[in-house]
C-alpha cells in the first residue's frame, strides 16, 4: 500500500480540446496527482488520438501517468503510460499482451472481491472498486462497500482505486478505509471553486 492516498483524475466524457488542455495544466499544477485517465465516450479513434497528442505531453510534464480507458491497441499505438480495462472490455491478459510488460494495466472489479483477486493474481497493477456513491458520469453496474477497501488493504499488496461519485465532501471514509487512490471526474471538474481548488482540497484530505 502506498504511503498515502493519491488522486487519480478521470477526464470528463466530452470536452473542447483546446480550452480543456489549459484547464488540465492549471489543475495538475495545483497539487499532487498520480494519474490522468482519458475516458472519452462514443467518439472515433481519431478524436482519441488528437486528445492524446495534446494532453499526454501536458500530463507527463507534471510527472503524472497518462492512462487510456478501454483501448489497449490505441494505448500501445500512442505510447500511453497504461490502459484501464473494464469487465466488458479486453481481458487483463489480452490488454497486457498488447501494451507490453512495462505499461500500467488497471482493471475494473466493481464490488467483486473475486474479480479483484483474479486480476491481482494475473498481474494487474491496480484494481478498481466502485461505485461507492451515486455518480452522474456513468451508470454504475454495482455499488461497492467501504468494507471491501478495509479487507483489501489488510489482505493485498496490489493497490486499489476507489471510484464512483467521489467528492471532497465524501472522500474521507474511503481514505481511512485504505484506498490507495481515489478516481475522481466530476468531483474535480465540477467543483464549486474550480478544478485546481479541488486538487488542493483532496490533497489536504490525504495529508490530514
Amino acid at each position: 500500500m502506498s504511503e498515502r492516498c493519491r488522486l487519480y483524475l478521470i477526464s470528463p466524457p466530452a470536452f473542447e480540446l483546446k480550452p480543456f488542455a489549459e484547464i488540465v495544466k492549471r489543475t495538475l499544477g495545483a497539487g499532487d496527482v498520480a494519474s490522468f485517465q482519458l475516458r472519452l465516450k462514443n467518439v472515433h479513434d481519431d478524436e482519441i488520438r488528437r486528445a492524446t497528442e495534446v494532453l499526454m505531453p501536458i500530463v507527463q510534464k507534471h510527472d503524472v501517468a497518462f492512462i487510456l480507458n478501454d483501448l489497449p491497441d490505441l494505448a500501445h499505438e500512442l505510447r500511453c503510460d497504461g490502459v484501464h480495462v473494464g469487465q466488458d472490455d479486453a481481458s487483463y491478459a489480452e490488454a497486457r499482451r498488447i501494451v507490453g510488460p512495462n505499461a500500467i494495466v488497471g482493471v475494473t472489479c466493481h464490488d467483486s472481491r473475486h474479480l479483484a483477486m483474479e486480476a491481482a493474481e494475473a498481474g494487474a497493477d491496480y484494481v478498481a472498486f466502485g461505485a461507492f456513491f451515486p455518480t452522474t458520469t456513468k451508470e454504475p453496474k454495482a455499488r461497492a462497500d467501504i468494507e471491501t477497501l478495509h479487507w483489501w488493504a489488510e489482505m493485498m499488496v496490489v493497490p486499489c482505486v476507489a471510484i464512483g461519485g467521489i467528492t471532497t465532501e465524501n472522500a474521507q471514509p474511503l481514505v481511512e478505509a485504505g484506498a490507495d487512490f481515489l478516481a475522481v471526474a466530476s468531483g474535480v471538474w465540477d467543483h464549486k471553486d474550480g478544478p485546481a481548488a479541488a486538487v488542493k482540497a483532496f490533497n489536504a484530505i490525504f495529508g490530514a
